[in-house]
C-alpha cells in the first residue's frame, strides 16, 4: 500500500511538472540572464537533460544533491526521474524560479548559499546522488573536495557532473597521456571515473567557448595502509614538477624518493610515466617508512 501511495504521489508530482512552461520561457520571465561572473551556461534541452538524469542510473526515490541550479533545467529532469532533489543556489534571481519548480513538484528543497560552505551530508544525507551542471568558477574545487573526504566510502554514492572537456579527459585519464595528472590519480585510486557523454558547446545558452562533458564517479574500496593525505602530497609535488624526474620532484616530500626506490619505482621516470596502482604502492611504502621511524 505504502508503494502504490508513493507511486501515485509521484505521478502527480509528474503532472505538476508537465504544466511548467517551458525553460526558455521561464528564464525570459525572470530575466535570468546567465552570470559571466557566476561561471553559468544555462542547459535548455530536455531530451539531452534527461540522458544526464540516467547516468546515475534508476533514481526512482533516490536523493539526488544538485549544485548551482539556476532555472532549474537538469533539476527538472532529475524530478522527472523520481529523484528527491536538494539544490543549492548562490545566485538570489534563481531564487523564485526555483521555487515554482518545489511547489510543482513537491520533491525539491532550495538552500540559498554557497555550496563550498554548505554541509553537504547533513543536509542530503548519507547515500545521496551529486549531479550538477557545475559552475565553471568553483567545479574543480567542488571535486577536490568530494573526492578528498577522510572518511570512506563517502556519503555520497555517485558523482554524475558538467565539466569543460579539458577538465574531464584530466578526470578520466590514463597514464602516458597529456591529460594525466593529480585530478586523473584522486579520481581513480579509490573511485572508477568514466566518461559519460561529450555535450556540444551549442547546447547551452549562452554557448560556452569551450566543449564539456559529463562524468560519472562511484566510489570503490580504499586501498589499505594508504591515507589520503599521503595521495595529495605525493601528486602535489610529482605533478606540481612533471617534466622533472621523480628524484627532483619528489624532494619536496621528505622519505619520498627513498620510498620510490624502495616500491621498486625508478627515480628517472617522470610523474606523468606512473600508473595510479602505483602512486598507490608508493604512498603505502612511504607510509609504513613514516611510521617505522
Amino acid at each position: 500500500m505504502r508503494d502504490a501511495a508513493r507511486a501515485a504521489s509521484v505521478s502527480e508530482d509528474k503532472a505538476g511538472l508537465a504544466a511548467l512552461p517551458p525553460l526558455r520561457e521561464v528564464i525570459k520571465r525572470h530575466g535570468l540572464a546567465a552570470s559571466k561572473a557566476l561561471g553559468q551556461n544555462f542547459l535548455l534541452d530536455e531530451q539531452l537533460l534527461d540522458r544526464i538524469a540516467r547516468v546515475p542510473g534508476d533514481l526512482a526515490g533516490a536523493t539526488v544533491y544538485e549544485v548551482g541550479p539556476g532555472p532549474g533545467g537538469l533539476t527538472r529532469a532529475l524530478l522527472r526521474a523520481g529523484a528527491e532533489v536538494v539544490a543549492v543556489e548562490r545566485d538570489a534571481r534563481c531564487l523564485p524560479a526555483l521555487a515554482e519548480l518545489a511547489e510543482a513538484s513537491g520533491r525539491l528543497r532550495v538552500i540559498s548559499g554557497d555550496a563550498m560552505k554548505v554541509d553537504e551530508a547533513a543536509e542530503a544525507g548519507v547515500g545521496a546522488h551529486i549531479a550538477a551542471n557545475l559552475p565553471y568558477n568553483v567545479g574543480t574545487a567542488l571535486l577536490v573536495r568530494w573526492l578528498t573526504i577522510d572518511a570512506w566510502p563517502p556519503w555520497w554514492r555517485s558523482l554524475t557532473l558538467m565539466f569543460q572537456r579539458e577538465v574531464a579527459d584530466r578526470i578520466v585519464a590514463a597514464p602516458g597521456s597529456d591529460a594525466y595528472g593529480r585530478f586523473s590519480v584522486l579520481a581513480q585510486w579509490r573511485s572508477t571515473a568514466r566518461l559519460a557523454m561529450p555535450v556540444h558547446r551549442s547546447a547551452f545558452v549562452p554557448p560556452p567557448k569551450v566543449m564539456s562533458a559529463v562524468v560519472h564517479i562511484t566510489p570503490a574500496n580504499q586501498p589499505k595502509g594508504v591515507t589520503i593525505r599521503a595521495i595529495e602530497q605525493l601528486t602535489a609535488a610529482a605533478f606540481g614538477q612533471r617534466r622533472k624526474m621523480l628524484r627532483q620532484s619528489l624532494k619536496a616530500v621528505p622519505g619520498a624518493v627513498a620510498a620510490a626506490e624502495a616500491a621498486g619505482i625508478d627515480p628517472s621516470r617522470r610523474a606523468e610515466t606512473v600508473s595510479v596502482a602505483e602512486f598507490v604502492t608508493l604512498a603505502r611504502t612511504l607510509s609504513a617508512a613514516r611510521q617505522d621511524c
